[in-house]
């Protein structure tokens, strides 16, 4: 998506060969505008799959599957991180999160899914894959089916979606970056 590598390229800072800055306009300031063009192209790529909700972690890809879960006209299910005081009957797995090194556990009501469900799982970054496959976990549990990956931006040189892949799941990345350093900047995938 030519559109979000001209704003990673304007407003993303590239702080290592394995780190990427973002949150001008993703993670932590949003560009709404941005977030519905990115709905709209997961929503066309995805459509003709069988989607009962969309699918997210907290934080990062709830704003893009707000936008995917409005052009599908379907709901939003947003994992949590850590277990609340009024979480009593949960779905629970466990992720190391990549850029901020932290082993947490990721949680989700059993209430919330209907079980033989099909979900499109939408998140902001995909590096070594540890988001995605906790939530596969967390979703075996819940006997819901994962219809797609829709990713904004892949960093492709990481391991993530190579194990996606030999699970067999359809994936698609907005922006797949092949290599980034602060010196030379970002190389992207054809």
């Amino acid at each position: 998506m030519q559109l979000l590598k001209d704003r990673i390229k304007k407003d993303g800072m590239v702080l290592s060969d394995t780190i990427l800055k973002v949150d001008k306009f993703i993670n932590q300031q949003v560009d709404p505008l941005l977030m519905k063009k990115i709905g709209i192209e997961f929503a066309n790529r995805f459509r003709g799959k069988k989607v009962d909700a969309i699918m997210t972690i907290e934080a990062g890809g709830i704003a893009p599957a707000v936008f995917v879960a409005l052009e599908l006209n379907v709901p939003l299910v947003v994992i949590k991180k850590g277990k609340s005081k009024t979480a009593n009957d949960v779905y629970t797995s466990t992720v190391k999160s990549f850029t901020k090194n932290k082993v947490y556990d990721i949680v989700i009501n059993k209430s919330i899914l209907d079980k033989h469900s099909n979900v499109l799982f939408i998140d902001d970054f995909l590096a070594e894959g540890n988001a995605f496959i906790a939530t596969q976990k967390l979703l075996e549990q819940a006997n819901v089916t994962i219809e797609g990956i829709g990713i904004i931006i892949e960093k492709s040189f990481q391991a993530g979606r190579a194990q996606i892949e030999e699970l067999g799941y359809d994936i698609y990345s907005l922006a797949r970056i092949r290599e980034m350093s602060p010196e030379t900047g970002i190389i992207w995938e054809d």
